[in-house]
């Protein structure tokens, strides 16, 4: 094609310089007269038009030779574009998989996109309107609802309090905000190992690798006193023929790695199993019932069998009350305790080995609000908000059945917002703003799938609280990292939040039944922990 385009160029240049007007000869003469000239004008565009013919001849040619090769060249760019299309094509389908698969493996169990939250440092402060443009009842609601159905519930948690002593008292019955009925007691009953055993209790975060679903838990070694070595070298290293241990003696070394055979430890391992303190701790209450139960105008009856210590004392008079005892071991000398079991809780993951404990921070988040309460105006609303948040959880429970939301997660969001807000913050007319702010704060974390343990990474928790230092240097602890992995559990639990918050004016109403018209702002109570 170049050189067909090439040749004629090269034919019009010819003529073109060939031309006896443009370039006379320099020794022609000028024709003497008109029809001499006429006549070799005439001659020269004979040449001229016999040129022309070949031109278009040529010309001719050339086009039906490109129109040959036309379809070949269409055929193979047509192939070349083809090709790269479909490179392109793949490239984009590639990338846009993969954008739908990460896109599917963090959101498909979660709300739409623009319910995404900011910035985890502040305040809930979502993008579009909060709580899906959902609105809580006014104040003079709410107060009505708690005087009605919340506060008659407190005075029975003081009475039943007196009843049950003698044992560490946790949770919402002791923190002065349960509302859910029958009212339950969690006591925590602290054993020990006998003569010459004692436990030596391993936080999670003592260790340096320690797997994510292990984190929250630790483990308690059972050794013999005349095998603590942790004063001593004497087990780690050769003292010599001519060298002796003063605390063991030369025929008392203490031999590493030695199997325990005790009943409570996992087999082949020291380290103390949870299954098997559940079932000797359940003997051990039937045989004690059995031996003081004529003592008793009462009867003992054992609740769910995954919950050893589930009790319910059934009084003659008809009515009964519920009670779990949970034994539990002192975390050296902390308010810290090892736990077998948390009963009445969504499930938070399953520990890795039957010898992981999960640690309880009870007794901490007890003193906590406690010292918190005296620093907040009379008649605060924090307990109140709980209370209430609280209510709405076990109604929509009820409804819809458990989901991976529960109680302790309220009472996380509500210990972060005591931490974060001033204490003129909780005065007794704020709690229609509060109880909006804590739900917020809730939905931000769902959202966010993340809401940190009070305690565990967090150094603003107040020194004064005694918190052993290797928990606050830890790293913080996500209590909603099992919905990253259980996405039908995580859909379920967004849904019936926002099934809870939709329903609730409906039941608050319905629990207030009447609000007098000069019903302005009923009388708050302080609360004494």
């Amino acid at each position: 094609m170049a050189l067909g385009l090439f040749r004629v160029c090269l034919v019009v240049v010819t003529a073109i310089i060939n031309h006896p007007l443009l370039f006379p000869r320099e020794n022609t003469t000028v024709p003497e007269n008109e029809e001499e000239i006429i006549r070799k004008m005439q001659a020269h565009q004979e040449k001229l038009q016999l040129e022309q013919l070949r031109l278009e001849e040529e010309v001719a040619r050339l086009a039906a030779e490109k129109e040959a090769l036309e379809p070949v060249a269409e055929e193979g760019q047509q192939q070349n574009e083809s090709r790269v299309a479909w490179d392109l094509w793949s490239t984009l389908c590639m990338i846009l998989f993969l954008v739908i698969e990460v896109w599917r493996q963090d959101h498909q169990d979660g709300p739409s996109p623009e319910c995404l939250g900011g910035d985890e440092d502040e305040l809930p402060g979502l993008q579009g309107a909060p709580l899906r443009g959902l609105t809580l009842p006014n104040k003079a609601t709410l107060d009505h609802f708690y005087e009605r159905c919340i506060r008659g519930a407190t005075a029975d948690a003081a009475r039943t309090r007196e009843f049950v002593e003698d044992f560490i008292g946790v949770d919402s019955m002791y923190e002065n905000w349960q509302v859910d009925k029958p009212l339950l007691c969690n006591l925590f009953v602290p054993f020990m190992p006998p003569e010459p055993f004692h436990f030596h209790p391993e936080l999670w975060c003592s260790s340096r690798s320690v797997p994510l679903d292990r984190q929250g838990y630790g483990q308690i070694k059972v050794v013999r006193a005349d095998e603590d070595t942790r004063g001593c070298i004497c087990g780690k290293t050769k003292l010599g023929e001519d060298m002796l241990c003063l605390l063991h003696g030369k025929n008392n070394l203490v031999q590493p790695g030695r199997e325990m055979k005790d009943p409570l430890c996992a087999r082949d391992s020291p380290y103390l199993d949870t299954m098997q303190v559940m079932k000797w701790f359940q003997m051990a209450l039937t045989r004690a019932w059995h031996r003081i139960a004529h003592k008793y105008e009462f009867d003992l009856a054992f609740g769910q069998l995954e919950t050893p210590g589930s009790l319910k004392i059934k009084f003659r008079s008809g009515k009964f009350m519920p009670f779990n005892l949970i034994p539990v071991i002192q975390c050296d000398d902390s308010d810290l305790y090892f736990v077998s079991y948390l009963p009445r809780e969504p499930s938070g993951g399953t520990p890795a080995s039957s010898t992981d404990w999960l640690l309880s921070f009870a007794v901490y988040e007890r003193h906590f609000l406690r010292m918190t309460s005296k620093a907040l105006p009379e008649g605060a609303c924090h307990l109140s908000c709980l209370q209430i948040a609280s209510f709405l959880l076990s109604k929509q429970s009820r409804l819809t059945g458990p989901s991976g939301l529960g109680n302790y997660h309220l009472k996380t969001a509500l210990l972060h917002l005591l931490l974060a807000r001033r204490a003129a913050d909780w005065k007794a007319g704020q709690l229609d703003a509060r109880l909006q702010e804590l739900l917020c704060f809730l939905e931000k974390s769902l959202l966010e799938k993340k809401l940190h343990h009070f305690f565990i990474g967090n150094r603003k928790v107040p020194e004064a609280m005694g918190l052993p230092e290797a928990v606050r240097r830890a790293e913080p602890l996500n209590l909603f990292r099992p919905f990253v992995l259980q996405r039908r559990l995580y859909r379920k639990t967004v849904d019936s939040f926002y099934e809870m918050l939709k329903n609730a004016p409906a039941l608050i109403n319905e629990y207030s039944v009447h609000i007098p018209s000069d019903h302005a702002s009923l009388p708050q109570k302080a609360v004494i922990l």
